[in-house]
Formats: C-alpha cells, sequence, structure tokens
C-alpha cells in the first residue's frame, strides 16, 4: 500500500510538470499572430542594425498581396536613442529579392520618439516559399 502511494505521487509530480510545460508553451503561441513562423529555414538570419535602433522584432506568414498568397515579413524596430528617428529598413533574401522601406513611412505623423516602437509588414512579390537565408538591414537616416 506504501508503495502504491509514493508511485502514485510520482505520476502525480511528472503529470504537473507535464501539463506545466503544455501550458507554458500554449500561452507563448498565443500570443503570436496566427500563421506567423520564423522567416528563414533553421533561421539562418544575419543582422547589420545601427546602434540607434533595436530589432525588437522580425516574424513571417503567407498572406494574399495581389491576389496571391505571398511570404510578409512583419518587422518592428526601436529607437534606442534620446531623439526621434527614421531608418530605412532593407530586408535581402538568398534567391536575390528584396524589400525594404523607410519606417515612418511618412513624417507627417512625425517620428518614432525615443523608447518607442513602429512596426512595418513587408510583402514580397512573387515568393511563395519560406527564404533560405535572410538578411536585415536597419540604418538612422541622417537630417
Amino acid at each position: 500500500m506504501k508503495q502504491c502511494k509514493e508511485v502514485f505521487r510520482w505520476v502525480m509530480a511528472i503529470g504537473a510538470v507535464v501539463c506545466l510545460g503544455l501550458c507554458a508553451g500554449t500561452g507563448s503561441i498565443a500570443q503570436a499572430e496566427e500563421g506567423e513562423f520564423a522567416c528563414a529555414h533553421e533561421n539562418k538570419i544575419t543582422k547589420d542594425i545601427s546602434s540607434e535602433a533595436q530589432l525588437e522584432g522580425l516574424t513571417c506568414f503567407f498572406k494574399k498581396y495581389e491576389g496571391a498568397e505571398v511570404l510578409h515579413f512583419k518587422l518592428t524596430v526601436k529607437n534606442v536613442t534620446e531623439k526621434p528617428q527614421r531608418y530605412r529598413v532593407h530586408i535581402f533574401l538568398d534567391n536575390g529579392k528584396a524589400v525594404g522601406g523607410l519606417i515612418p513611412a511618412t513624417t507627417k505623423k512625425g517620428l518614432i520618439a525615443p523608447g518607442q516602437s513602429a512596426t512595418f509588414v513587408y510583402p514580397v512579390t512573387g515568393m511563395t516559399a519560406k527564404a533560405g537565408s535572410v538578411e536585415v538591414k536597419i540604418a538612422t537616416l541622417k537630417e
């Protein structure tokens, strides 16, 4: 009888650990948007980021754009300086395709304030598969 109680305790302890692991994993998945994934096979991503910026997020997903399901990059950049900034983003893929632009795209509403982040989504026309490798460059625009 004593042995059964000890085995039961071990089974319950292992079950609790497994449950906690599964629950923690589910919580992190729920925070990501549906369909998002790592942007390159085996996470082959190289980064060249200005010291005045911080890459806070880079995820990918497939979505319709101009009538076709194509790869989209969702990039979040943070201003780590003491003055408002604007950034130039380039994303180069291993197959020769590239996308990018300015964050913020226009300055009508101002620049990215110190400590604030901005997100932009870049579609890659004609790209219907995951990239093999990705190179991300973020530069600060100077006045």
